[in-house]
């Protein structure tokens, strides 16, 4: 099938490769543009440009979608089916309904819970023991699409959201293969949203990562992984701010929240709202790298009760 892709991400990619190993006429992919990263402010392309590259297939990275300019390249490329991975753009209706068979989208959520544009992280922000993928028929409102097919898989209680990630972007490519599949055979069926379920996944900012010690231990644990790898999680200790990268829930402890129970060679925890300590694995300093909390104490003593 001649396909358009729209992705920009690494959960994308996996999308992308499917497509090609499949046997796709991928005619050509749309992307964010490349954005300046890192002290340098060098220039760094999306990873579906990358890897587009690399299979020769044109990439656009359009600045607008509505003024029609848009519109003209993809009817210009006669694609017979659109397909979205996170690509980080509304598409106009116009758009969506160029091709023969409509526009299609690999979303990672069980919709209609998530829609929007973190559902990965607020699967595991909200505590949740199972998330997925969804392939949904575009619609001009955001993630309301009928439903073509989804794919569960448990979350493990360890598990942050780069791993999950990883790992429903496979799921999602899998999935993405046997849906068209099934619009090639003619035997697609669509099932429409409850759109009174839905719920919503923001974007992630920074004013979600100071932890709050008066919460559950497992609440925070959760919060940790589910801010992984932006905007992190983030606590003061002894005075200097830091980023916590990785916790676990730890023994029990009559201790008042927010008091330091343990800072030695065998790492540090913390006492909690629910009488559980959270236990620090690794963190950051500012400015400095991540590393094992018992490195960082090594330079950075804390005192007990703190």
């Amino acid at each position: 099938m001649r396909i358009l892709f729209m992705g920009t991400p690494d959960f994308a990619v996996a999308s992308l490769k499917r497509l090609v190993a499949d046997g796709h006429d991928v005619c050509a992919v749309f992307t964010q543009p490349d954005k300046p990263k890192n002290r340098g402010m060098k220039m760094i392309a999306p990873p579906v440009k990358e890897y587009a590259l690399t299979e020769n297939i044109p990439v656009y990275q359009p600045l607008k979608m509505k003024d029609g300019t848009a519109l003209a390249l993809v009817q210009s490329l006669k694609p017979e089916l659109i397909v979205v991975a996170a690509y980080g753009r509304i598409l106009p209706e116009d758009i969506l309904n160029t091709p023969k068979y409509g526009a299609i989208n690999v979303h990672s959520s069980i919709l209609p819970k998530y829609r929007g544009a973190a559902p990965i992280n607020w699967a595991i922000l909200n505590g949740d023991a199972v998330t997925g993928v969804s392939i949904m028929y575009m619609a001009p409102e955001l993630d309301a699409g009928d439903v073509i097919l989804c794919r569960e898989t448990a979350i493990d209680p360890d598990e942050d959201a780069v791993t999950l990630t990883t790992r429903l972007a496979e799921l999602g490519a899998e999935a993405l293969s046997e849906a068209i599949g099934q619009i090639e055979n003619g035997t697609v069926t669509r099932t429409p949203q409850d759109h009174a379920a839905h719920t919503y996944a923001p974007m992630l900012d920074k004013s979600l990562s100071p932890l709050d010690f008066t919460r559950p231990a497992r609440q925070l644990h959760d919060q940790v992984r589910g801010l992984a790898p932006w905007p992190s999680a983030s606590m003061v200790l002894a005075g200097k701010p830091v980023k916590i990268h990785r916790t676990a829930v730890g023994e029990a402890t009559d201790a008042p929240a927010g008091t330091v129970v343990t800072a030695d060679k065998t790492g540090l925890s913390i006492a909690c709202g629910d009488g559980k300590c959270l236990r620090i694995l690794e963190l950051q300093g500012e400015g400095g790298k991540r590393m094992a909390a018992a490195d960082y104490l090594r330079g950075h003593p804390v005192p007990l009760g703190l």
